[in-house]
């Protein structure tokens, strides 16, 4: 990933609460035949391992070699951001548009489970992590033994050793405070969910510098 150094998120606490909130991210893979294969899927990163898990029926999984090489793409909300919202646009006309996004990838070696202990372990702490914030969290242990076994049948295990990990946050660092004041109203006004969250990002980063 191209990272210029003011749009470079380092943090690993900081990347790992990224991920984890945004829950889901490309897997990608490439086959031994030297063609990728990407599936969205939820994911959890905890320490040095990021784990998801296939439908049974999705052929991506058969085609990766234990221990080759494997890429997470998570990615958070992202916003067109028009030249018009800058005050420099009114002083001197030098603008373009560009695009507002953050991102973080992560690289290393990656590994198939069809063990059914272990897909009921990492389907319980998958579960775990997304019900935590409900006032009544569901568990697996809720469903009959019986039906929850069929479905661990019907999916296979992935985990990843976390070798790289690359964060970037292009929130438009590399403008002046006003313009960057105006790409956030210009933002709130479009009057859509993602652009706001943008705007939200935006703002967070301009308390930080």
């Amino acid at each position: 990933m191209y990272v210029p150094r003011t749009n470079a998120v380092t943090d690993r606490a900081e990347l790992e609460t990224f991920v984890n909130t945004h829950h889901v991210g490309q897997v990608v893979t490439v086959g031994p035949d030297g063609v990728p294969d990407a599936t969205l899927l939820p994911v959890l990163w905890e320490g040095d391992e990021i784990i998801a898990h296939f439908a049974r029926a999705n052929p991506h999984w058969g085609r990766i070699t234990s221990g080759s090489p494997g890429l997470v793409v998570v990615v958070g909300p992202d916003a067109y951001v028009s030249p018009g919202w800058y005050a420099t646009k009114r002083e001197h006309g030098r603008v373009v548009p560009t695009w507002n996004y953050s991102a973080v990838h992560l690289s290393g070696p990656v590994r198939v489970h069809d063990d059914v202990e272990w897909l009921r372990v990492a389907v319980t702490r998958l579960t775990e992590h997304h019900e935590a914030r409900r006032a009544e969290p569901w568990h697996v242990t809720d469903a009959p033994e019986r039906y929850v076994a069929g479905q661990l049948r019907a999916i296979v295990g992935i985990s990843m050793t976390v070798t790289r990990v690359e964060g970037k946050a292009k929130l438009s660092q590399n403008r002046s405070d006003a313009d960057r004041a105006g790409a956030v109203a210009g933002l709130r006004a479009e009057g859509d969910h993602p652009a706001y969250r943008v705007a939200d990002a935006m703002e967070a980063a301009l308390r930080e510098r």
